[in-house]
């Protein structure tokens, strides 16, 4: 029996979106008590021609959508790379349970690096945060490779 691992579908969603041309980040977010996914994306800022279009808002898009409610509560997102400072707010506002990263992202990253987002006196919902370690590296592969590419 295989068990199913929403972050290895965030992978390949991050897969996709790099082979479209975007920064290959992808998550899924899902319903712990069915194990169902309720939404899913891969970045599309380029192609969407919308730069909130990150991977983290297409799948809170896609799953409030779904749901008829801007509220996720108790929902799990599980994304491949740290979410950054809108991200993490779009999170927050959206009220998910419960966040799952893989790879960190010193640069960008809002959630455990930078403004540390959920920390914030300003910020009125935090969600569970976990980094997911097991799959970090193949992650942040998928980022250098993508990134060394176009510094060819």
């Amino acid at each position: 029996m295989t068990i199913f691992d929403p972050m290895n579908r965030a992978l390949d969603l991050a897969r996709e979106a790099g082979e479209r041309g975007e920064v290959p980040v992808g998550a899924v977010i899902l319903d712990p008590a069915s194990g169902k996914i309720i939404g899913e994306g891969g970045n599309g800022p380029i192609g969407d021609h919308d730069p909130t279009a990150h991977a983290e808002i297409v799948a809170i898009r896609a799953a409030a959508r779904l749901l008829g409610n801007y509220r996720l509560t108790g929902l799990h997102l599980y994304v491949s790379l740290e979410p950054c400072a809108m991200c993490a707010g779009a999170i927050s506002f959206a009220r998910i349970g419960k966040l799952v990263f893989a790879a960190s992202d010193k640069k960008g990253g809002a959630v455990i690096h930078g403004p540390c987002f959920f920390e914030q006196p300003t910020c009125h919902w935090r969600p569970d945060v976990e980094q997911d370690e097991t799959h970090s590296e193949e992650a942040a592969s998928l980022l250098r490779a993508f990134f060394a590419a176009r510094r060819g």
